[in-house]
């Protein structure tokens, strides 16, 4: 056994994981924050306001997820450019994420003006409800194109193993979102009081203070000379293919992730008000985990593509069993968290004296889901890490198979027809939570094992 443990350190890479994934976590964190800071101002707000942001958010955010996945898998491609010492490639793999971004933002304008009203139409919830999801939404479609920004020149330092300069400006946009969306949601120091949508635009302004702080360091003197930056200043269509070709179905991928959690919420909210707000707030929370383990896969894909450019899956193995025993550190006692102290993490998202008689239900309801969330999350961690070692190394379509099953299969039909026919519970609907991240687990432990994504690379060799 002491002699496996010191063959273990040897081979480990904690330290090398932890300086890549760690500032990628503080950037995750600081994004948490402000999430946490905005669900927490709008349901002090209103329960109206908590009730329509959830499902506004989160369906923006598929959008957005599917968009900015596509851009910045041009971080997997400098990945293995780097490893494979051909820095000459990195920056035309940057403008094609760019030109990418470009693309996305028409495609963003297009949905907010012409999509928002019939696809919360189509959801059902109520009129006024159904309102300030438009507003939320349509505003976030808006500013969109500077997520996707944020995602492509974030590739371009992550993809390189210089995690720092994102996390630190994540920092900086967090530190001027929360005071903007204190004042704008409710009319404070001198700001307009316009709820929903104050938070809505607070969002945005962080997104451009984020993208200002990432843009001005990459095109930088030092940057334009060591990767000709202006020079591959160029469409490259057959990069783009390829960026396409394993961006699309890695993005989808991600979407369809965040989409099965749309769906539930979305269709959560045909039975009331108190399930509705309950889930909210416990999914709200649950970003205390997913958050982090979302920085480990972005840095995880960096390494293994960096790895596997270099030839050496090994190290990606390495890196990836260093991640899961990092990330458990910290679920394992969140989780338990949220077994033994529910109430104190509940009770900050909402106020007895604004909610009425819904306190108690919601509280009472909310303990019991968080018992759930704590299962999950767990699973959650080997499904992280093993599904960004597939991405980084380009077996995306693996990954989209595998979760449009477990989307269809294990979410959307059971869900629909439970709720729709069948009168099913809201704890029974969270069990196909826990069933479907438990199914992916499965799923994406089992094509890790089989190491096919060894030998795949999404760059030309030579």
């Amino acid at each position: 056994m002491l002699t496996m443990w010191h063959k273990w350190r040897r081979r480990s890479r904690y330290r090398e994981v932890s300086r890549v994934c760690i500032p990628l976590v503080m950037g995750m964190a600081a994004t948490t924050v402000m999430e946490f800071t905005d669900r927490i101002f709008l349901s002090h707000y209103s329960v109206n306001a908590i009730s329509a942001v959830v499902p506004a958010g989160v369906s923006a955010f598929l959008i957005l997820c599917f968009l900015g996945g596509v851009a910045g898998y041009s971080a997997v491609f400098i990945a293995q450019y780097h490893g494979a010492g051909r820095p000459e490639k990195i920056g035309t793999a940057l403008w094609q994420g760019l030109f990418f971004t470009l693309f996305s933002g028409i495609l963003l304008v297009f949905v907010a003006f012409f999509v928002t009203e019939p696809l919360f139409a189509l959801v059902g919830h109520s009129p006024e409800i159904r309102v300030l999801e438009n507003h939320y939404f349509t505003i976030l479609c808006q500013g969109g194109i500077l997520h996707v920004a944020i995602q492509t020149l974030s590739g371009f330092f992550t993809g390189r193993g210089m995690t720092r300069p994102v996390m630190l400006a994540n920092i900086v946009g967090m530190l001027i979102n929360i005071p903007l969306n204190y004042a704008l949601i409710n009319g404070y120091w001198g700001m307009p009081e316009l709820g929903i949508q104050g938070a809505a635009i607070a969002t945005v302004v962080s997104w451009a203070v984020v993208v200002l702080c990432l843009g001005l360091p990459v095109f930088a003197s030092r940057f334009r000379r060591e990767f000709q930056l202006m020079e591959t200043m160029r469409f490259d269509w057959e990069i783009m293919q390829r960026l396409l070709r394993y961006g699309v179905p890695g993005a989808l991928q991600f979407s369809l992730d965040i989409f099965a959690f749309t769906f539930f919420i979305l269709i959560v909210g045909r039975m009331g008000t108190i399930p509705l707000a309950a889930s909210n707030i416990v999914i709200s929370i649950s970003s205390l985990a997913f958050m982090p383990a979302l920085g480990f896969s972005f840095g995880m894909s960096s390494l293994t593509g960096q790895a596997l450019g270099r030839g050496r899956p090994d190290e990606a193995r390495s890196a990836a069993w260093s991640g899961i025993h990092i990330l458990l550190l910290y679920t394992v006692p969140l989780g338990a968290l949220f077994v033994f102290a529910p109430e104190s993490i509940i009770s900050i998202f909402m106020k007895r004296g604004d909610m009425g008689g819904d306190y108690d239900a919601i509280l009472v309801m909310g303990i019991d889901l968080l018992k759930l969330v704590a299962m999950y999350i767990l699973l959650d961690v080997f499904y992280m890490i093993f599904a960004a070692v597939l991405k980084g190394a380009g077996d995306t379509r693996f990954l989209l198979s595998a979760i449009s099953g477990a989307t269809l299969c294990v979410m959307v039909v059971p869900l629909f027809a439970g709720i729709t026919y069948f009168d099913m519970g809201i704890f029974t609907a969270w069990g196909c939570i826990v069933l479907f991240i438990a199914t992916l687990s499965v799923l994406i432990s089992w094509r890790y094992r089989g190491g096919k994504w060894e030998r795949m690379l999404v760059i030309e060799t030579s």
